[in-house]
């Protein structure tokens, strides 16, 4: 196990309670690493060896490098939601006992239950007003702020054989005691610096306190919120960062809303990648057609490890384990796009990274969920591999993976961003 990459990963997971917040920080280290913003209401101008990324929506986000003389692009996308709860714009709710809970709603599937009786906070964004107009605001209440408290077992005999959890009752959170409202406006104009009139309106999410740490007998595990899919997110990034130059532009693209279908202006499911590739291709003066036809791209979301408890749930060969190394994920209904080629691409990048595959399936008659391949593939028709890593728990609010798998996407991305991908006169390809 790699503890320094780990420890990173954590330190990231931890740093990032909500898509926005995710986003920054890779903004923070690309302008680290010497990239430059550029603005969708700018025009472009770059130049060979440039290194640029833009930013949609505060939670989406396109980074790549300008190598001398590219053929095509280099792709890898993941996203920066996870299943959460989001706190309404009025948000303080007037309950019994004299108490006052937060009203949310369920954004995404999420497991329910694992939200219960665990210290949670408020973070994402606001809207504020400023002079000349207005702008947003990244905010955190970084401390111990709500719970969602269980019904007692001795008021709720039937509570360990599965009772159902309703959104609009049982999992609002706990805020305040004595009845009075108005204090949570004025909490989040504290935590973000700004004057609570000026604050306009909010995108707030729910996130869990505990911090993600190494566990197992022998430091095989890491337990984290949402590995689903900041872990392929950091891995992918890391990958980029460290890639030597190829003869492709190498384009990272992490994506919101995915958790909940991609139909946004900053989802898969929008124009924005494909805007940001055809502003590339016509800033370098090439033919957007062309360069897209010689281009390949890899869908990275993270797939389920089979479950020690419950092995029957999945199929009987193709189920990937924790630590098992990088799975690349199949289904005949093309919910994953993996196909035979970009199947055979991505096992040939593997191997030449010395990186170990696994095979994941659904169980023949169990249908999974998709992703983003195929959801961008409608806007960006390029061949696209679906790969993920290995986890336990996926939607819970506190998920598992295998301690070395991370340390395998890095080292397959690396290999990956720094090669080309192009069809040949007699209909091969090449990488």
């Amino acid at each position: 196990m790699d503890e320094n990459l780990i420890r990173r990963l954590l330190d990231f997971l931890d740093a990032s309670p909500s898509c926005y917040h995710a986003v920054d920080n890779l903004v923070r280290r690309l302008e680290a690493e010497g990239y430059t913003r550029l603005r969708e209401s700018e025009p472009w101008a770059l130049a060979a060896g440039g290194r640029y990324f833009a930013v949609r929506g505060d939670s989406t986000l396109a980074a790549f490098r300008v190598p001398a003389a590219p053929v095509g692009f280099m792709l890898a996308a993941a996203h920066s939601d996870s299943p959460t709860y989001k706190v309404r714009e009025e948000a303080e709710v007037p309950s019994a006992g004299g108490c006052v809970r937060l009203a949310v709603e369920p954004y995404g599937g999420m497991i329910a239950r694992s939200w219960l009786d665990r210290p949670l906070s408020v973070a994402g964004r606001l809207v504020v007003r400023r002079e000349g107009g207005i702008a947003t605001r990244l905010v955190n209440v970084d401390r111990d702020l709500v719970v969602i408290p269980s019904v007692a077992i001795h008021l709720d005999r039937e509570v360990n054989k599965g009772t159902a959890l309703k959104a609009n009752t049982d999992l609002l959170p706990l805020f305040g005691c004595g009845g009075e409202t108005g204090r949570f406006r004025a909490l989040l104009a504290e935590a973000a610096g700004v004057a609570e009139e000026d604050i306009l309106s909010t995108e707030l999410f729910l996130y869990p306190r505990t911090p993600g740490t190494v566990l197992g007998a022998e430091g095989e595990f890491i337990a984290a919120p949402r590995l689903d899919d900041l872990q392929c997110v950091f891995a992918c990034l890391e990958g980029f960062l460290a890639a030597k130059e190829g003869g492709s532009v190498p384009v990272l693209c992490v994506f919101n809303n995915e958790e909940v279908g991609s139909g946004t202006r900053q989802g898969a499911d929008s124009t924005f990648l494909t805007d940001v590739l055809e502003r590339v291709s016509t800033a370098l003066g090439r033919d957007w057609r062309t360069m897209a036809a010689n281009s390949f791209m890899v869908s990275a979301n993270n797939a389920h490890a089979v479950h020690p408890a419950h092995p029957e749930l999945y199929d009987g060969v193709e189920r990937p384990v924790l630590n098992g190394g990088v799975v690349l994920k199949y289904n005949a209904n093309q919910k994953y796009t993996t196909d035979a080629v970009s199947g055979a691409v991505f096992r040939e990048t593997c191997r030449a990274a010395g990186v170990p595959v696994q095979r994941y399936s659904n169980r023949a008659d169990l249908p999974g969920g998709s992703t983003l391949g195929n959801i961008s593939s409608a806007h960006l028709s390029i061949p696209t591999v679906d790969i993920g890593l290995p986890q336990l728990a996926m939607h819970a609010s506190y998920e598992v993976a295998g301690s070395r798998d991370t340390a395998d996407l890095v080292k397959v991305m690396t290999a990956y961003f720094g090669r080309s991908f192009r069809y040949l006169p007699d209909g091969g390809m090449t990488l």
